[in-house]
């Protein structure tokens, strides 16, 4: 039977199962989905994406055959045996094809970021996964689509069938949104909640409670040691100790300072950050040389390379301090507790402002603040803008800030005439500097005033570059040439490079340093421009590099 005008179809007779117009969408988009992004991807994953996208390819080319027998008002005619043969042979050799130069476009990422690429081979294995993969999807389509029918046909019985299939399809797609938020976005939250609980009670047998009264969780505390939390207790944990710093930095090396207050400390972001302050005057955080406040990640972690730098650069003379919010992963955390960070963030900063501020200006510690990822999103909900960080901070350092970082998509959209998205350059770089690597903070060669402002960010990291608005809209960073680490060859596809860049997040932290999201000791040579002690120099920011870097 010829499906009639108005109805969508995915079935179009018994020996033809799928839509004609469906299986070249899913080509094409199967075809595109092996062409270059920002992250390596072995064959196993590709062929995940690869699926996904044919599926996303097959709804599309079904969606456009539709709508085109709904504009013409006439039959959708079969095609034919010669056309179904056609697009058989069209799609055998533009698959082989694609998967040749999608192995090849691979090798070259891979090398791109320094990692050794899997066997070229391997990718003939990309069809075979994709496949079950994407039929599966398409399985489920139609049970919506089928269910979809009947509750029109339901509806039909009282109201005009061109009424009842609309309502019918939004009965359905709210449903199944109802179900997915309600029932298995939700549980799945709760799971990764109970996981990650779990796993921040746990603690490593190498860190052990401090002896030292200037730690949290050490004698005279305001906090106990279990009540850090994993994270908590590794930062707390960890650092050079008297030793490590006096071989660097000499004699008159001083203990440094380090507060962490867990999430179980208190139940308030507001209390977390009064239990810091305390912590802060006990130890006499305000009368050392530099005072740094940190937002962690969604677990609560603070990057050791971007903790340990301050305290080798002046000799320990230094006070860290963070509180911690959650302890899901940061991707997790951006979806559920993205308010926590920004309110952690705020409310540690405006107590901490509050004392240090009355303090007189001759005594007052170098006030610094840090963020790394979610952490950067909750560093900049401290402040209103650029003319606030000036006014009250004495520097601060944000790496690898994800898409919806609000400061940063201003200065990024307000970034001088002639700049890239990737690298921009915000009024002549006067205050604000961003940076992919040492070299980069020198640019431009204008006068670089105080406080200084510090965007750590790669070309290839997936966190900073992902956007909804990938999926219709080519971004100016892939009108640009493309970074140092990115393939020339990555070009923007609608849906296909939305769904290559949510991919690379998955592995942003699986490559080397220097690429995607991971920084290594890029946070040193940034700090040494922000806070530089007296008499420090570049000399001193490699040998430190190269010592972190062992460490590491």
């Amino acid at each position: 039977m010829t499906p009639r005008v108005g109805t969508l179809h995915l079935v179009e007779g018994k020996r033809f199962t799928y839509s004609f117009a469906g299986l070249a969408g899913a080509t094409v988009l199967f075809c595109l989905s092996l062409t270059p992004s920002l992250l390596p991807r072995g064959y196993l994953f590709q062929g995940l994406v690869s699926g996904v996208l044919a599926a996303t390819g097959y709804a599309l080319g079904t969606l456009s055959a539709w709508l085109a027998g709904q504009v013409s008002g006439h039959r959708l005619p079969h095609p034919s045996r010669t056309a179904r043969r056609v697009l058989t042979g069209l799609a055998a050799v533009a698959v082989v094809v694609s998967l040749v130069l999608g192995a090849r476009w691979q090798d070259g990422i891979h090398r791109l970021v320094g990692v050794d690429p899997p066997p070229l081979i391997g990718y003939a294995l990309v069809l075979p996964i994709a496949v079950p993969a994407a039929a599966g999807l398409v399985a489920l389509a139609r049970l919506l689509l089928r269910g979809a029918r009947r509750l029109g046909t339901l509806f039909g019985r009282w109201i005009p069938p061109a009424a009842a299939r609309v309502i019918a399809g939004l009965a359905v797609l709210t449903l199944l949104v109802g179900v997915l938020n309600g029932v298995v976005i939700r549980a799945a939250f709760s799971a990764a909640d109970a996981s990650f609980s779990t796993l921040n009670g746990e603690t490593s047998t190498d860190v052990a409670a401090p002896a030292d009264p200037l730690r949290s969780g050490g004698p005279g505390s305001l906090v106990t040691w279990d009540s850090l939390g994993n994270q908590g207790r590794q930062f707390i944990g960890a650092g050079p100790d008297l030793g490590e710093l006096r071989q660097f930095g000499g004699p008159g090396a001083r203990p440094p300072v380090r507060v962490y207050i867990g999430l179980d400390a208190a139940e308030s972001s507001r209390e977390r950050a009064a239990l810091a302050v305390g912590e802060l005057r006990r130890t006499g955080a305000f009368e050392r040389s530099v005072l740094c406040l940190i937002t962690t990640t969604g677990t609560g972690w603070v990057n050791a390379q971007a903790a340990d730098p301050l305290e080798y650069m002046y000799n320990g003379d230094t006070a860290l301090v963070a509180t911690q919010y959650s302890y899901l992963p940061s991707p997790i955390s951006f979806l559920v507790d993205k308010e926590r960070a920004r309110a952690a963030g705020r409310d540690l900063f405006d107590q901490v402002y509050a004392v240090w501020s009355r303090m007189p200006r001759a005594d007052r510690p170098k006030l610094l603040v840090f963020g790394e990822s979610l952490g950067s999103f909750g560093t900049e909900a401290m402040f209103s803008g650029v003319e606030d960080i000036r006014n009250r901070t004495d520097g601060m350092l944000l790496v690898g800030p994800p898409f919806r970082n609000p400061l940063w998509g201003e200065l990024v959209a307000e970034r001088d005439a002639g700049s890239r998205e990737v690298l921009p350059v915000y009024e002549r770089g006067a205050t604000v500097r961003f940076a992919a690597d040492p070299a980069g903070l020198g640019t431009p060669g204008t006068v670089w005033g105080s406080p200084r402002i510090v965007y750590l960010q790669y070309p290839s990291d997936p966190i900073t570059w992902w956007s909804p608005r990938l999926m219709v809209s080519r971004p100016d960073w892939l009108e640009e040439p493309r970074g140092a680490d990115v393939s020339p060859s990555f070009r923007w596809f609608p849906f296909v490079t939305f769904w290559q860049v949510s991919a690379d997040m998955a592995v942003s932290n699986s490559v080397p340093d220097g690429h995607g999201h991971n920084f290594g000791t890029a946070p040193t040579f940034a700090w040494a421009q922000i806070a530089p002690p007296p008499g420090w120099t570049s000399a001193r920011t490699a040998a430190l590099a190269e010592l972190l870097a062992d460490e590491g």
